[in-house]
């Protein structure tokens, strides 16, 4: 019998004209019956740091302060085997062409991105469950896209495989939140920051423990932190 994932998407600076360079895409994945034993640990791992259990995790809030909670929510992610995550990254979204491209404007080369960033992690023989983080007011004809280009790509047009792709609350989802805190940490390094000792601290540990320094392109079978780092240039890889 097929296994069942849930996957859990977030992205930091996607925007055309937000004023970032680079853009991460990011997910965490996991086997759908651990889904619930892993939201427990990470909410046991809030209250042994004194915060609420529904205290949400955002990479926009490390302190130096809160630094300790951090990483150790950061080594309960690499100490647990049933937690994957993968990341794109694109390093200078201003060298993006979408007037190369018929038909192209930021919108399909965002779900192209999508794509890219997911399909590594899609198997015919498995069945996945996709949450995104809600993000403006179009988030529904975005899911749905999303979902229609993922399932053509498989083939999966009873969607037999992929399930399910559905908008949330990062607040609801335990692993969401550790998905932005990861996707922070590779935008950090790619952005070239270094004003927060909290987050320097987090990214240090993350490139030790995960042996790589974040910005490049990982090997492509690599299991716990999967990266790949898409140029311009390589147009409709």
């Amino acid at each position: 019998m097929s296994e069942v994932f849930n996957i859990y998407c977030d992205e930091s600076c996607h925007l055309q004209h937000d004023g970032q360079k680079a853009m991460v895409l990011g997910a965490i994945w996991c086997p759908l019956d651990k889904a619930r034993e892993i939201a427990v640990r990470l909410r046991e791992i809030k209250q042994k740091h004194g915060l609420a259990p529904e205290f949400e995790v955002k990479w926009t809030k490390v302190s130096e302060s809160k630094v300790g909670f951090y990483l150790d929510l950061l080594d309960y992610f690499f100490d647990d085997d049933d937690l994957h995550f993968r990341a794109l990254i694109v390093p200078d979204k201003t060298k993006i062409d979408h007037g190369g491209f018929a038909g192209q404007d930021h919108d399909t080369w965002y779900y192209k991105m999508y794509f890219d960033m997911l399909k590594v992690l899609l198997s015919p023989e498995e069945r996945y469950r996709i949450y995104l983080d809600i993000k403006d007011t179009r988030g529904a004809e975005k899911i749905k896209k999303l979902h229609e280009v993922l399932c053509n790509s498989l083939y999966d047009f009873s969607r037999a495989i992929v399930e399910r792709v559905q908008l949330v609350h990062s607040h609801e989802m335990e692993q969401l939140q550790l998905a932005d805190m990861l996707i922070g940490a590779i935008s950090y390094v790619n952005r070239d920051l270094h004003g927060n000792a909290g987050k320097l601290a987090l990214v240090k540990r993350m490139q030790e423990r995960s042996g790589y320094g974040l910005s490049k392109t990982t090997l492509y079978r690599e299991n716990k932190v999967n990266l790949f780092r898409w140029q311009a240039q390589e147009g409709e890889r």
